[in-house]
């Protein structure tokens, strides 16, 4: 297990995989696979031990993660072309998809609905539902999101263009979005976390931390606050998640069989996701009269802003002209709401 961890910290520095949780997780590997480690082998009063307790088992980090995530997020783009939030939807198939198909492979319902959330392609979603439903799956589950999220621009490109033709992918969008105002902006985050926290109350937890991240951006009036979630709440908190996770990754837990199938199956929910999104892009482009590039639809994912920009490079691969970033920004805003929604199904359906 030490070899994982020196594996993943070299991954994080040489090959930037995901530095920021990659890093302490590689480093939390080699900690609590130490013979005698006081820091987590300590009962409940090793370092890693206690802070497991007080911030993994009732979910605070991730939550904290998602406060500073929402400050970081523009739903300007969504606003103003509300019909993109439908590829946010379509960008969650990968996660019922492998979902099913961990049933048919022999895992447990709960085991497979935290192998499934992977296909959110979104670190705090997949911390979040896996700790409630498989704690013991918890640790791989974490490096193998995070992982395959550090991959979005090997993986995604190839599926783009298997699915697309150059002249789809060199379609036009004209960009003249309705004004947004600061009243909607500031309305929007309030509204969603009530309706979720109705419709999905599972999920409440998870989108009123992201709203209360993008209140604190959007209102303007709170600028240090603003800037402390998308800095150094969510910076410490990532560090001491990616510490935590690493030391639970013990040799009796991660060497098994089981490793390598959620690493496959992770595997599939990423390709899938992406291959539904765009499929759904077909259908736009074709009911709209070849005016939606269907490349949107890959955006419609967790990955944020990275999908977004990584469709507009391989629309500019075809078209150097072509400028579909705005609205791939719209999708991959809905991919984020879209995939703390699905989660919050799967722990409704499964009654976590």
């Amino acid at each position: 297990m030490m070899i994982v961890g020196g594996i993943l910290i070299y991954l994080a520095i040489a090959k930037e995989y995901e530095p920021t949780l990659l890093l302490p997780i590689g480093l939390g590997i080699i900690i609590g696979n130490l013979p005698l480690s006081y820091m987590i082998n300590a009962g409940e009063h090793g370092m890693l031990a206690v802070l497991k307790k007080a911030t993994i088992d009732n979910e605070l980090l991730p939550l904290f993660i998602f406060i500073g995530v929402g400050a970081m997020m523009d739903f300007r783009p969504l606003l103003a072309e509300p019909l993109f939030a439908l590829m946010g939807a379509a960008g969650q198939f990968g996660i019922f998809g492998t979902l099913i198909l961990a049933i048919l492979l022999g895992f447990p319902m709960n085991e497979a609905a935290s192998i499934g959330i992977i296909g959110a392609i979104d670190g705090p979603t997949s911390i979040y539902v896996a700790n409630k439903l498989a704690p013991e799956l918890l640790g791989i589950i974490a490096v193998v999101a995070y992982s395959y999220m550090s991959l979005v621009p090997i993986i995604q490109p190839p599926i783009m263009r298997l699915m697309t033709t150059r002249e789809e992918r060199m379609t036009h969008m004209e960009y003249s979005p309705r004004p947004v105002s600061k009243l909607a902006l500031i309305i929007f985050p309030v509204v969603v976390t009530i309706a979720v926290g109705i419709l999905v109350p599972q999920a409440a937890p998870l989108i009123a931390a992201l709203m209360i991240g993008n209140l604190l951006k959007v209102a303007t009036v709170v600028e240090r606050l603003s800037k402390a979630a998308e800095n150094e709440i969510i910076n410490i908190s990532t560090l001491f998640l990616g510490l935590i996770i690493g030391s639970t990754m013990t040799a009796a837990k991660f060497l098994q069989l089981d490793t390598l199938f959620i690493l496959l199956l992770g595997l599939f929910a990423f390709g899938l996701d992406t291959a539904a999104g765009l499929l759904f892009g077909k259908f736009l482009y074709v009911v709209s009269g070849k005016r939606i590039n269907p490349l949107i639809g890959a955006a419609g994912i967790s990955a944020f802003p990275m999908a977004g920009r990584l469709v507009q490079k391989v629309a500019q691969e075809d078209d150097f002209s072509n400028f579909i970033l705005m609205h791939a920004m719209g999708a991959n805003t809905a991919g984020q709401l879209g995939s703390v929604i699905a989660g919050g199904v799967l722990l409704a359906l499964l009654g976590a």
